[in-house]
């Protein structure tokens, strides 16, 4: 009888639970008390709750509007064969480059023109799984947080020309080309883990659940019938996965927002912060400089807080434009870092979450983490090469 190696492997030891529950008091102790000794503990607690509140009504709210609309765009465009002919379309174009099927162009599209959440309203969708395999489906989250906000952060970056004193439309498009590049690497690297976790060949729907679904649409003949089922149940889909992610952001972005943010005097408003995150990158910006080119090392703190936010990224760029602490090398950089990143940190865990793949999250995180950099660094080169051969 073959005896495989792990049924006499040693037991995993546990702490005891008196022993985890001091570790666990400590460590939410020493989080508090990272926060209440320059901010005051009424002041945090102030900008704990206005934080998550702000980010609930503002940020929240308005992810499950667009995963309303393009639930219903995407509904339709399953309903009416439009996946299906993208797929095909695509695929050769997909396939080499991001080793997906074609559908997933249509993520890139949805993501650019609305946010990050907006691929899980496609991915919900049965039918439009049934394109993937089963490693593939994880990449999602990486491929549409690296679209996410493409068209906002595209036209902000184009309203600050007169901020910067010159054309900023060849580091836009740079920048836009280095986002592209981190996507491609971002996925990579997510379907390295999720090709020895799950093989080549699995599919991403079982055949009998898509004959099923399938089966269910048929019963509809009706045009008119057909359209509205489609716009309804794909906006129903919307709402849930709204609510699905409101955990995830709420708490996540919060942290974030209070690590990046500073604040000179403490009122206890929403968004302010120890400026931890800054700090740390102040110190590693031997590391940042060669790999980023930024002209001042203030400039680090709009992809650190790209991490939490591309909206709030983006409010730091006018600043540092006309402070003369950023220039149009280091708009390209800000495009594709804040368009990559867009926030994962505060979507990423809720996305994995609605995709069932929650025990990925770190492996998700993790590539994301190393595509954004390349993301970076691929802008800050590209715009070097670029000013070389045409005198930008």
């Amino acid at each position: 009888m073959k005896i495989l190696k792990h049924e006499y492997a040693r037991p995993k030891k546990h702490l005891p639970k008196w022993a985890s529950a001091l570790i666990c008091l400590a460590v939410i102790v020493g989080v508090f008390t990272m926060f209440a000794i320059p901010m005051g503990l009424s002041n945090m607690f102030s900008t704990l709750m206005n934080t998550a509140f702000d980010i609930l009504v503002n940020t929240c709210l308005y992810i499950m509007a667009i995963a309303v609309l393009m639930g219903a765009l995407s509904a339709i465009f399953t309903e009416f064969g439009v996946v299906d002919l993208l797929n095909k379309i695509l695929s050769p174009l997909m396939k080499p480059i991001y080793d997906m099927p074609g559908a997933a162009a249509l993520g890139v599209v949805t993501t650019y023109l609305s946010d990050n959440p907006a691929i899980l309203s496609l991915a919900d969708d049965k039918v439009f799984r049934s394109f993937f395999k089963r490693y593939q489906l994880p990449a999602l989250t990486n491929i549409g947080t690296s679209f996410g906000m493409g068209l906002i952060v595209t036209t902000f970056m184009l309203g600050q020309e007169s901020a910067a004193g010159t054309s900023l439309v060849p580091a836009i498009l740079v920048g836009n080309l280095a986002a592209v590049i981190g996507s491609v690497v971002s996925a990579r690297i997510m379907m390295i883990f999720t090709k020895k976790l799950f093989g080549k060949e699995a599919p991403a729907v079982n055949a009998e659940e898509l004959a099923k679904h399938e089966k269910k649409e048929d019963k509809e003949q009706n045009l008119g019938m057909r359209t509205m089922n489609a716009i309804l149940e794909g906006g129903k889909t919307g709402v849930q996965l709204g609510l699905d992610i409101i955990p995830g952001v709420v708490i996540i972005c919060t942290i974030v927002m209070m690590l990046t943010n500073s604040a000179e005097v403490y009122t206890g408003a929403a968004y302010e912060g120890i400026g931890l995150l800054p700090k740390v990158a102040d110190k590693i910006n031997f590391i940042l400089k060669p790999l980023f080119g930024f002209v001042s090392s203030g400039a680090v703190s709009v992809p650190i807080t790209a991490l939490g936010s591309a909206g709030a990224a983006m409010g730091l760029v006018p600043n540092l434009l006309t402070e003369g602490l950023a220039n149009a090398h280091d708009v390209a950089v800000f495009t594709a870092m804040c368009m990559c990143w867009s926030g994962y940190l505060s979507t990423h865990v809720s996305m994995m979450d609605n995709l069932g793949f929650k025990y990925l999250t770190g492996k998700a995180i993790l590539a994301h983490t190393v595509g954004g950099l390349a993301a970076g660094a691929a802008a800050n080169w590209l715009y070097r090469l670029a000013a070389l051969i045409f005198a930008l």
